[in-house]
């Protein structure tokens, strides 16, 4: 585990009206680690997500994320900007071009890092068609890595659910993320699904050295994947530490793991 901080959350603060759903939380993130976050139904998991992502402002607190350029602030920074910085992340009710060809749904994530002119593009100069040669290749070469070339022409609707989720993680990857933030991955899949789903982000983790955190309820893929954990409950900071720590912290057992 690299010690090289990555992302730093201080006192976060989310106010929804008259209800607090982040609670003075403070989060660090460093290189090349794997990291859940867990905790009951309502206990601000994704909201917290939402927070470091920019999908919901902050009420108070800051969030900076280490670049090869330096120290950067991401409060007040839109979705897109921060996507465009190297943070990622799915959503727990999947979320692709569903009539759209597994291949275009990652071309598609992959626009940021493909640059075209106004010109160049309502023209079709030569750069164009060399740009739209590059961005098939990546994407097909993506696609080969998670085993998805034979589904490549078939619209994303019509692929079963746990290939889906696996797509929507493939197009997260397309941006080409330092931090990849993965909301409720294995929601919805059946106990095969959820086994190569656990063999899929050990391979992520393997092959593109990034830094990986997911919201998770099921407690046999975050013990097997993760090498430390945050505890959320009612908006704070419960525990934090290993899995094997957090196994026998009294507290997170009475919490979230169902103990007396």
């Amino acid at each position: 585990m690299s010690n090289s901080p990555l992302l730093e959350a201080q006192a976060l603060v989310k106010n929804f009206g008259g209800l607090t759903a982040v609670a003075n939380v403070s989060v660090h993130f460093d290189q090349n680690e794997l990291i859940g976050l867990i905790g009951p139904n309502g206990a601000g998991k994704t909201t917290l997500f939402n927070l470091l992502t920019g999908e919901t402002p902050v009420s108070s607190g800051t969030i900076s994320f280490y670049t090869d350029h330096g120290v950067q602030p991401l409060n007040g920074k839109q979705p897109a900007q921060i996507a465009k910085i190297g943070i990622s992340r799915t959503f727990q009710n999947i979320r692709l071009f569903k009539e759209l060809s597994v291949l275009d749904n990652v071309r598609i994530a992959m626009t940021n890092h493909y640059h075209e002119g106004f010109l160049t593009s309502i023209l079709r100069l030569p750069k164009y068609y060399q740009t739209e040669a590059a961005m098939t290749k990546a994407a097909q070469e993506l696609l080969a890595i998670f085993d998805l070339t034979a589904v490549a022409d078939l619209p994303a609707k019509s692929l079963p659910y746990g290939i889906q989720r696996r797509l929507e993680i493939v197009r997260a990857l397309a941006t080409k993320p330092k931090l990849l933030f993965l909301d409720e991955p294995a929601a919805g899949m059946n106990p095969e699904e959820t086994a190569d789903l656990t063999r899929l982000i050990r391979k992520i983790q393997r092959e593109f050295h990034i830094t990986i955190v997911l919201i998770e309820h099921d407690m046999s893929l975050v013990m097997n994947v993760v090498e430390r954990l945050y505890v959320l409950e009612h908006g704070a900071l419960l525990a934090t530490g290993t899995p094997q720590e957090i196994q026998k912290n009294p507290a997170v057992i009475k919490a979230y793991l169902g103990g007396e």
